[in-house]
């Protein structure tokens, strides 16, 4: 018999589709004949549903408070109103130990004949291995969901082989570890976590809560947290779906959204692949493998017209034919939001005390950034002023401190060295520096001859595989930026 996520792959590919439509009767019934209230509400919606889902996921929750007959219409809307080629996942989120979580497995698939459930892992590995002696069965795993107050334990910080880190990484690396018939659930509307998870576990399914009615969007979590193949994640949608006059058209428009959105990336994905085939051979210095999340954001700084062909003098005072504007961005709050969680999936290793912005470009990202990670900000004046404290380093620190200091991006080290000198003359240890892009191609090197290591987001290259890809930049355009690049270093 073929596992969860092989039927679930199946449909998918049949399909086209990663919608998983949430079956949650939210309206409150009357009891006496809550059994066929259930039965006909769940027929309407299967019945025009029922061609855009890859799965059905009830929540037990809203079945269970109806008591047996709850129950009952439960078991009948998924042995008799689904079909047999559609997985569904009983959303249980249930977690206990030994014959407990036997009896819970028991219920949700012996029972219920449900193809996979969610679970809580808060008591660890034993807790979970009653539902894995389920072989053909699916699993997903708690993980960062999508609720306001998930935050108040999923993002504290904790500290591992891997370093200080978000306490959900660390139920994600562990919980995948378990079995590959694990999958995690991570909030649609938290592109920052589906993104980190998606970079440290390339291969796991995750299911998206939180599209829709709780903000989440989803071409950005797909963007966020698809695989390369264009599987890997389902965009669970109840509410949107449930509650529309027609749920049937509603599906319809949301898995439209999905396949747009999931045949871009593949696209550019694949295109990306071929790329960086042959900038492995021309193109040594270029950076880490473009992901879909990079791949996005190159394609919002386009649409924001951060990308600038012409001429143009740089402060070194050599003439570019392209210029990267990235002061524009501060007009995009969706931009800024992506560009800030871009910086924080950089830095979740790096041991520092403040964050330090270089005026101008930098100050708004820094700013942004330090109030996403919890982080007091400093910034250097690179010319002093002749009035008023007349301080070097604005904002309080003290001698000794560790300071990453953050910048948009980097031609050549010159001022970035420069702010580096003005913070260690006030006390201050500087020995990381993070960039959005790497605009040159030296300076990684010139900054490591002052102890100073560079983390870039995107390499130079990276992003022009992408305006290439996207047809800002003709072939020819292109092959002159790199010529340009390679004879000028920046």
């Amino acid at each position: 018999m073929k596992s969860f996520f092989q039927r679930l792959a199946d449909r998918i590919e049949s399909k086209n589709t990663l919608l998983c439509v949430g079956l949650d009767p939210q309206d409150k019934l009357p009891a006496e004949d809550c059994y066929s209230e259930f039965v006909s509400w769940a027929e309407k919606i299967i019945s025009q549903t029922k061609e855009y889902a890859a799965c059905f996921k009830p929540n037990i929750a809203f079945y269970e408070a109806y008591g047996v007959a709850g129950l009952k219409a439960l078991e009948h809307i998924i042995s008799a109103l689904i079909p047999d080629e559609i997985p569904v996942i009983i959303d249980a989120k249930r977690s206990d130990i030994g014959n407990t979580a036997k009896a819970y497995a028991a219920a949700i698939f012996d029972h219920l004949h449900a193809d996979a459930v969610t679970l809580n892992s808060y008591l660890g590995e034993e807790s979970v291995q009653p539902f894995l002696e389920y072989k053909d069965k699916g699993l997903f795993i708690l993980c960062r969901t999508s609720n306001p107050g998930s935050a108040q334990l999923q993002k504290i910080k904790v500290c591992d082989a891997h370093g200080i880190e978000e306490y959900y990484l660390r139920v994600a690396r562990q919980a995948a570890g378990w079995s590959s018939r694990i999958g995690l659930v991570v909030a649609g509307n938290d592109y920052g976590a589906l993104a980190k998870i998606r970079r440290e576990l390339p291969d796991v399914w995750l299911l998206a809560p939180g599209i829709g009615a709780q903000g989440g969007r989803i071409d950005r979590a797909l963007a966020a947290g698809m695989r390369g193949d264009g599987m890997g994640i389902l965009l669970n949608i109840s509410r949107g779906i449930t509650k529309a006059a027609s749920p049937g058209r509603a599906a319809e428009q949301a898995v439209e959204e999905i396949r747009q959105a999931r045949k871009k990336l593949v696209a550019v994905n694949d295109s990306g692949a071929r790329g960086a085939r042959v900038k492995k051979v021309s193109h040594k210095k270029a950076e880490a493998a473009l992901t879909p999340e990079k791949r996005t954001l190159v394609a919002e700084l386009i649409q924001a017209d951060c990308f600038k062909l012409g001429k143009f003098t740089l402060k070194s005072g050599i003439t570019s034919p392209f210029y990267i504007d990235m002061r524009l961005i501060i007009s995009h709050p969706t931009l800024m939001d992506r560009v800030a969680t871009a910086y924080c999936s950089m830095v979740r290793e790096l041991e520092f005390e403040r964050l330090a912005g270089i005026p101008f470009a930098a100050i708004p990202f820094a700013t942004l950034v330090a109030l996403m990670l919890d982080k007091p900000l400093v910034f250097p004046r690179l010319e002093t002023k002749q009035h008023g404290t007349k301080k070097p380093v604005e904002g309080e620190y003290k001698k000794g401190e560790k300071v990453l200091l953050l910048d948009d991006l980097i031609a050549t080290g010159v001022s970035k060295l420069q702010a580096v000198s003005i913070l260690q003359e006030q006390g201050l240890k500087v020995s990381d520096l993070v960039v959005l892009i790497e605009r040159g191609l030296t300076c990684k090197d010139e900054l490591k001859q002052h102890g100073i290591t560079l983390h870039s987001y995107l390499h130079i290259y990276d992003f022009l595989t992408v305006c290439l890809e996207l047809e800002k930049l003709t072939e020819e355009e292109y092959k002159e930026i790199i010529s340009f690049l390679q004879g000028n270093g920046n």
